[in-house]
């Protein structure tokens, strides 16, 4: 059974705490806090139940709709984060104690494993050092996420009793920052390659999984670039000592076909899955209703198709980029097209047939018109679907077992190339071994939009790539915080396409308002719920406690 087989069943971890006398005898017929961690079957599944818990596929979609690149007006089961767009929520919203939760339960897994694990005298030491390895990587992860939102937390270094949960206070942002790139650090020596494990042990977290992930952490400091370097550096030009990366051949087929999906080089982490075993279904709520959505409850929006560069690589808003908002979708970065459908998008079934999706309102020649835009209907409020992540391999509903990228070398380029312009080292070099080869797996050709520019903002050059290379993973919440731009892209209204009123916005739609405050939005608020539990914690600047 392979690796991300392993993670897929339901590993549930009975610890049955029994009162044996005063030996300590444990029971043969059942384990117990005394012989659990001696079986090596029980270690496996413990592991895999950490890497099971470590992020899920609503937290990796949904926090698009946080940004400025989608809109949710459906987003109860992803708790509410339309509510956190709009800026109207208090520290009562489920989503801030359904994601501290998550994260914290995370947390104790991890702790727990850390302090039995040495009872296992059965697997071998190399095995029980990687095994630390993987695990401290996942509290590291864990961490990282809580610091992003809440900034100062309790850092979670051992197994608390219920007493001490109670009773732990915050620990500064740095403290837990430091923390969070000593155990990537550890984890790194700890670690193999991907190239050392096994075809079974494909998916599991390797040395280099640990060094991207410490560059995205100082990444997102800001002031910490030349370290960035350093660290890129190690997965650019050491691929010998730490894995072999390279980007895989086809933009879409990463998303979409499960061969280059599972096992390309591209792939530094993902949320692993397995049709039948393991699988998200969110894309029921994603694609056209004619290809057979269910509803839309995550759409695209204006601002994120505006991005998209032309194929001369010029802002759409460029003088000389050809751009015609008559035919908005024409001349496009290709990655516009494997990640949105757009009025009259030709959408390729399983089948290898093709349908066209109207949109615009009365176009359809065919009633009911599924997909166009209504103001109150099933359909996208905003004028858009999504492709990128479709699998036409999914069973009944879209539910897919192709995995979730966490981290991919295309996003350690994008950090190398972000990390040398900030130190003013953006050459032709640097250029031409991250965005010229991303814009040519993407399917550009002009060679204005391949070769180093000339002139021109690179700060921005470079944050549109990430956009659009990067759109729907999740990330670009976290780029807009950390750029401080929140306050300018999430302030006014998200935008659909040109199907509304001609005298408002010029006929965009108005999907919703946004609300940004920065004086204290860039952190949220701890959930009510945990202050009323633990008095020692403190609540963040601006929000009521």
């Amino acid at each position: 059974m392979t690796f991300f087989k392993k993670i897929s069943a339901l590993c549930v971890v009975l610890l049955t705490v029994v009162g044996c006398g005063p030996l300590d005898i444990a029971p043969v017929n059942r384990f117990t806090e005394l012989n659990f961690w001696t079986t090596s079957e029980n270690v496996d599944n413990a592991l895999n139940n950490i890497y099971s818990g470590m992020y899920t596929s609503t937290l990796y979609f949904y926090n698009e709709a946080l940004s400025d690149n989608a809109y949710t007006a459906q987003g109860s089961a992803a708790g509410n984060p339309e509510a956190i767009a709009s800026g109207s929520f208090t520290s009562t919203l489920p989503k801030f104690q359904n994601d501290w939760a998550f994260y914290y339960q995370g947390i104790k897994s991890c702790n727990i494993f850390l302090a039995n694990i040495d009872q296992n005298k059965t697997l071998p030491a190399e095995v029980l050092s990687r095994m630390k390895g993987e695990v401290r990587f996942v509290r590291a992860w864990h961490h990282f996420n809580l610091m992003k939102w809440y900034g100062d937390v309790p850092l979670l270094d051992r197994d608390l009793t219920p007493d001490e949960a109670k009773v732990i206070p915050r620990s500064p942002r740095a403290t837990v920052l430091k923390f969070i790139t000593d155990e990537l650090t550890a984890a790194e020596t700890l670690l193999p390659t991907k190239d050392a494990y096994s075809a079974a042990d494909n998916g599991r977290i390797s040395k280099g999984a640990a060094i991207a992930l410490h560059a995205r952490v100082l990444l997102y400091e800001g002031n910490r670039m030349a370290e960035v370097v350093t660290l890129c550096e190690k997965l650019i030009n050491d691929q010998a000592t730490n894995g072999q990366y390279g980007l895989a051949a086809n933009y879409s087929d990463l998303f979409s076909n499960a061969t280059v999906n599972k096992t390309s080089n591209e792939s530094i982490l993902a949320l692993q899955y397995v049709p039948g075993l393991r699988t998200w279904s969110e894309f029921f709520d994603f694609a056209p209703r004619s290809a057979g959505a269910r509803t839309n409850s995550l759409a695209p929006t204006q601002e994120l198709v505006n991005d998209y560069v032309t194929l001369n690589g010029k802002a759409i808003t460029e003088a000389g980029s050809g751009y015609s908002e008559s035919t908005p979708y024409a001349n496009r970065d290709p990655r516009l097209t494997a990640t949105v459908v757009y009025d009259q998008y030709v959408w390729r079934n399983a089948d290898g047939s093709t349908q066209i999706i109207y949109i615009k309102p009365g176009s359809d020649p065919v009633r009911p018109a599924l997909n166009e835009y209504t103001l109150n209907g099933q359909g996208s409020p905003t004028g858009y679907y999504w492709r990128k992540y479709y699998d036409p391999n999914s069973l009944a509903n879209f539910t897919s077992g192709l995995n979730l990228h966490l981290i991919r070398y295309a996003d350690v380029l994008l950090m190398y190339a972000e990390a040398k312009q900030s130190l003013g080292q953006l050459t032709a070099d640097v250029w031409n071994k991250t965005i010229r080869p991303l814009r040519q797996r993407a399917g550009f050709t002009n060679t204005e939009a391949l070769n180093f520019p000339a002139s021109g903002d690179l700060t921005q050059t470079i944050r549109r790539e990430r956009r659009a290379e990067l759109a729907l993973e999740g990330l670009r919440i976290d780029d807009i915080r950390r750029w401080k731009i929140a306050e300018t892209v999430l302030n006014g209204y998200a935008h659909g396409a040109k199907f509304g009123d001609p005298t408002v916005d010029n006929g965009y739609i108005r999907a919703q308002r946004r609300q940004f405050d920065p004086a204290k939005n860039y952190l949220w608020p701890l959930p009510a719920s945990e202050l009323n539990l633990n008095k020692a914690l403190t609540q963040n600047p601006g929000y009521q406690l």
